[in-house]
């Protein structure tokens, strides 16, 4: 039985009809799903500026013109393999702990038959259950983390659980593959030195953005190759790793970011490894303009969605 695929946008108009991902099926619609776009309209782990629980909506109408064939790693994911949306998980907005559990269940259950997800936040938070729930299926995993940040803080305000902090949590439960862990991205002022001490001791390497400007696109990706090999991969994207210029609708700018064209370049780089899952999160529409960071964000979960259909695990 052929995928059902996309609605056709030279017959029905891109702003008309239901906003789903890439305006595809949802997931009750088809008997299997190898890749699911899913929404998580969560963001009470964020440090300062709210919002990001209507990213998923905002990534979804920004998603409308997308189109079915990637020119640049030659693939058309809607035909290769079943995508779908499977709408937003709903998780208690005023209790962190129980959010987690509930991601987390029901990320497990998503991926129960082979389905693999690609996560639209919803603030940072989320990427500690994602990673559980991954883990769980495939062991420790790689993981590459594109953010401004480095997110392995211990605590906020004495809390361990927020937007700042999966990443910490995640090395201390024995989720990740401690030999193939990267930051990129980074950059900006830090509380200290030792931000930096603590976050070589979880085993994290970092390609700063001045790294990516400074070596290049292509260097970059072969470095990153390297060090995941043929792991599990997870990718974990912070829309925050943009320059504010290419995406100002999020909760902590950072001024000196990538460009969208040099995380997408990074990202088609990572074609043919064994990706398990990815998130795209932190995109807050309040502050956006123009849609400029919805629509960054869009083309991120395209290219992943695409890569996942690529992959060694398709």
């Amino acid at each position: 039985m052929p995928n059902i695929g996309p609605l056709d946008s030279s017959r029905i108009p891109r702003f008309a009809g239901f906003a789903t991902f890439a305006r595809l099926p949802r997931i009750d619609q088809v008997g299997h799903a190898d890749v699911a776009v899913v929404g998580v309209p969560f963001d009470s782990g964020v440090s300062y500026r709210p919002g990001a629980r209507f990213g998923p909506a905002a990534v979804r109408e920004a998603s409308r013109l997308l189109r079915p064939y990637h020119p640049e790693l030659d693939v058309s994911p809607f035909a290769e393999r079943q995508v779908v949306d499977a709408g937003d998980i709903a998780v208690n907005p005023f209790n962190i702990g129980e959010a987690i559990e509930t991601l987390q269940q029901e990320a497990e259950a998503l991926q129960a038959n082979g389905t693999r997800l690609v996560t639209v936040g919803g603030d940072h938070t989320i990427a500690l259950p994602l990673l559980r729930a991954a883990a769980k299926k495939h062991g420790p995993v790689a993981l590459l983390h594109f953010d401004a940040h480095l997110d392995t803080w211990d605590t906020y305000f004495g809390e361990p659980y927020t937007h700042g902090t999966p990443f910490r949590r995640a090395s201390e439960e024995g989720i990740l593959d401690t030999s193939a862990l990267s930051h990129v991205g980074t950059r900006g002022p830090l509380y200290g030195k030792r931000d930096l001490e603590e976050d070589r001791r979880l085993g994290f390497g970092i390609v700063t953005s001045g790294d990516v400007l400074r070596r290049g696109v292509a260097e970059t990706v072969d470095a990153l190759r390297q060090r995941i090999g043929d792991r599990p991969l997870y990718v974990s994207v912070d829309i925050d790793v943009l320059d504010p210029a290419h995406a100002p609708g999020t909760g902590t700018p950072e001024a000196g970011g990538l460009t969208s064209r040099e995380l997408l370049e990074i990202l088609r780089g990572l074609r043919d490894l064994n990706l398990v899952g990815a998130d795209v999160v932190e995109l807050a529409p309040a502050y956006d303009h123009a849609e400029i960071t919805a629509i960054a964000a869009s083309h991120v979960a395209y290219d992943l969605v695409s890569l996942l259909t690529l992959g060694k695990g398709a």
